[in-house]
C-alpha cells in the first residue's frame, strides 16, 4: 500500500514519544519489571493473541467456505495474519479490509464475491463489538467498575454510540436498498453542488455498488442463521480473549484483579479506539489503558503493564503480520 512507509514513520514517532513518556519516570524501576514478568502468564498472554487472530480467521473460512468449498482453515488463518500489519499501520484499521478483498479476489473468487466476504466479516464483528460493549457498560453501570469521575467515560459513552450508529447504518444499507439509494444519491448531489465533491457521476456509481454488494453479503449472511450465529460467536470469544489480556499480564507482577472487572474495563479502554485517527490509535489507547486500569494498578507497575500490552497486542501483530508478508512475498510494502 503506497503510504504504509508513511504510516510506518508515524508509527515509529508515536511509539517512540509515548514510550519517553511512559518510561521518563522511575525508568530503572520500569525495566525491571518488565524483566520480571512471570513467563508463564507472559506467554499466555501471547497466546491469547494468536487464538484471537486464529479465531477471526476461522470467520473468514466460515464466510468464505459458503461460495468456495475449496477454501481452508489455514488460508483464512494465513490472511488474517497478514491483515495485521495493514490493520497496524493504518488510521482507523482501514487498511485491513482492502487487502483481504484483494487476496480472496486472487484465490479465485470474483471480486464481488470478495468484497461480500469481507463486509460479512465487519457486520459480524461489528455486531459482537456492540454485545460485549453493551455488556460492558451495563455492567459497569451495575458494579461500578470504573469510578464516576473518569473523563474518558465521556468518549466511551461516544466510543459505544458511533458502533451503535454504524450497526444501526449496516442494517438499514443491508435491507432498505431503494430508501438507501434515495439517501446517498441526495447526499452525493448536495455535496456536488456545495464543491465538497468534484466527480459526482463517479461517486454516484460506486455508491451504487457499494448498496449492492452490501445488499448482497446481508442476504446471503442472514439466510442462514447458524453460520450467522457461529460467526458472532466467534467474534464474541476472540474479544473475550483479546480483553482478557492484561490479566494475565497482571498476574504476570503478582497482581490479581477479579476477570469479569478486567474484560469490563479492556471494553472500555478498546471503546475509544474508533475515535483515535492515529495508525493502531498509537498514543490514545496507551493513555485510556492507564486512565481505566489505575482503578487496580498504581505507579510503575500500571505502565509496565502497559507498554508490554501494548507490545503483546499491537507491535507483535505488525512483526507477525510483515514476517508472514515477506516469507510469501505477497505485498510491495
Amino acid at each position: 500500500m503506497k503510504n504504509s512507509k508513511r504510516n510506518a514513520i508515524i508509527i515509529i514517532v508515536l511509539s517512540i514519544i509515548v514510550l519517553y513518556l511512559a518510561l521518563k519516570d522511575n525508568f530503572t524501576e520500569k525495566i525491571h519489571y518488565i524483566f520480571s514478568f512471570d513467563p508463564k502468564w507472559l506467554t499466555i498472554s501471547f497466546l491469547l493473541i494468536i487464538f484471537y487472530w486464529i479465531l477471526k480467521g476461522l470467520v473468514l473460512y466460515h464466510c468464505t467456505r459458503q461460495i468456495n468449498n475449496k477454501y481452508t482453515k489455514k488460508d483464512g488463518i494465513h490472511l488474517m495474519v497478514t491483515t495485521q500489519f495493514f490493520h497496524a499501520v493504518t488510521p482507523f484499521a482501514s487498511g485491513g479490509q482492502p487487502w483481504q478483498i484483494y487476496k480472496l479476489n486472487k484465490s479465485g473468487l470474483s471480486l464481488g464475491e470478495s468484497t461480500n466476504i469481507v463486509i460479512e466479516d465487519f457486520i459480524a464483528y461489528q455486531a459482537a463489538l456492540v454485545l460485549l460493549g453493551a455488556i460492558a457498560v451495563i455492567s459497569n453501570h451495575i458494579f461500578n467498575v470504573i469510578p464516576n469521575d473518569n473523563a474518558l467515560k465521556y468518549l466511551v459513552t461516544i466510543g459505544f454510540a458511533v458502533n451503535i450508529v454504524v450497526i444501526i447504518f449496516l442494517f438499514i444499507v443491508a435491507f432498505s436498498v431503494k430508501w438507501n439509494k434515495i439517501l446517498i444519491n441526495g447526499l452525493i448531489n448536495f455535496l456536488s453542488k456545495i464543491k465538497v465533491i468534484k466527480e459526482k457521476e463517479k461517486f454516484l456509481e460506486k455508491s451504487e455498488e457499494f448498496i449492492t454488494n452490501f445488499h448482497e453479503s446481508a442476504v446471503i449472511l442472514f439466510k442462514n442463521k447458524f453460520n450467522l450465529f457461529r460467526i458472532v460467536s466467534l467474534n464474541f470469544i476472540a474479544l473475550i480473549l483479546h480483553y482478557s489480556i492484561p490479566f494475565f499480564l497482571m498476574l504476570g507482577l503478582n497482581i490479581y484483579v477479579n476477570p469479569f472487572y478486567v474484560i469490563i474495563t479492556s471494553a472500555h479502554v478498546m471503546l475509544i479506539d474508533s475515535l483515535i485517527p492515529t495508525p493502531g490509535s498509537t498514543g490514545g489507547l496507551e493513555y485510556g489503558f492507564i486512565s481505566f486500569f489505575k482503578n487496580f494498578v498504581k505507579g510503575p507497575k500500571l505502565t509496565t503493564i502497559m507498554i508490554v500490552w501494548r507490545m503483546v497486542t499491537y507491535y507483535f501483530g505488525i512483526f507477525v503480520g510483515l514476517i508472514s508478508l515477506n516469507i510469501h512475498k505477497e505485498a510491495k510494502i
